[in-house]
């Protein structure tokens, strides 16, 4: 054998050699720095906890957490007594602070609203809500169609515009809880997730136009500027955004033009009667004015 190759091999032994040594003396010190790190116990999941769950001391369990504990982790069986789950918590999962409503807000739905946010209801059939697809947990946009009353625009016929975009929607009917296979629920009525002011655009529209919802992918969060249409649109093309902004304007027809004033010379003349003849003569000539007016014309604009 080659004595050089045999230098190499035995080389590249004694390297293994010493980083597994190195390595296995790494790990094992770690091992043993958290054996002898004491056990922490925090509240895990007894059971699956969907949102809306009032929990009680039968939900949860205390269990020894191995390693950090983590953030806002719920270490005592009172401080869960009598809140609602805002987020699904599975079995065996530990209980944060972040995923319950605050104490006293109780449980159900109105424990999923954030503060400072509002829940609406909003009555939807297979067609206003998207043949069902309206479920916990999606985005929709809310179309209105109808006449505006008082408008000069109110001969384009009825009309229709986009009032909110990107609503989420807190459930479908009685169901708060989100599917993660999506499938078409049938409700008659969907709770819209709305501030305030929304929540009074959204009132005053279901009680006095139709309602059309729109749903969109929760991941497109861009806020489109769409202008509106009319009936009228649909026969004769959508107007340019100048000409749509309001009804033509017709100019005043301009005021006539100054007459033109010219000199005219005007003959004086006498009629002379000798016996039955009768003879125009000419005595003399005036100069006068007199005005040469011009129709003016009107201008349409």
């Amino acid at each position: 054998m080659n004595k050089r190759f045999l230098g190499v091999l035995i080389f590249a032994l004694v390297v293994a050699l010493i980083a597994s040594t190195v390595v296995y003396r790494l790990v094992d010190g770690r091992l043993a720095t958290m054996a002898a790190r004491p056990k922490a116990r925090i509240l895990v999941a007894a059971r699956e906890l969907p949102v809306g769950t009032m929990l009680s001391s039968s939900d949860v369990k205390l269990a020894a957490w191995q390693g950090d504990i983590p953030p806002l982790a719920v270490t005592r069986v009172e401080d869960i007594a009598g809140r609602g789950v805002t987020a699904n918590i599975y079995t065996g999962e530990p209980v944060l602070e972040t995923r319950l409503a605050t104490k006293g807000a109780g449980a159900g739905l109105a424990a999923t609203i954030p503060p400072g946010m509002r829940a609406v209801a909003v009555r939807v059939n297979d067609f206003v809500g998207v043949a069902g697809f309206v479920v916990p947990g999606t985005r929709v946009d809310v179309l209105i169609s109808g006449l505006p009353p008082n408008n000069v625009r109110s001969s384009l016929g009825t009309q229709t515009r986009t009032i909110l975009q990107n609503i989420e929607v807190l459930s479908a009917g009685q169901n708060i809880q989100k599917d993660a296979e999506g499938k078409p629920v049938t409700v008659p009525v969907v709770n819209l997730l709305v501030t305030p002011e929304q929540a009074e655009t959204l009132s005053l529209a279901s009680n006095e136009t139709k309602i059309q919802l729109v749903l969109r992918n929760p991941l497109d969060t861009k806020q489109a500027k769409a202008p509106g249409t009319a009936i009228a649109y649909l026969f004769g093309g959508q107007p340019s955004p100048k000409a749509a902004s309001g009804p033509r304007r017709v100019a005043k027809p301009s005021p006539p033009a100054a007459p033109v004033m010219e000199r005219v010379v005007i003959p004086v003349t006498m009629d002379m009667i000798l016996g039955q003849k009768r003879e125009t003569v000419q005595v003399g000539q005036k100069v006068v004015e007199r005005a040469v007016v011009e129709k003016s014309k009107e201008i349409v604009r």
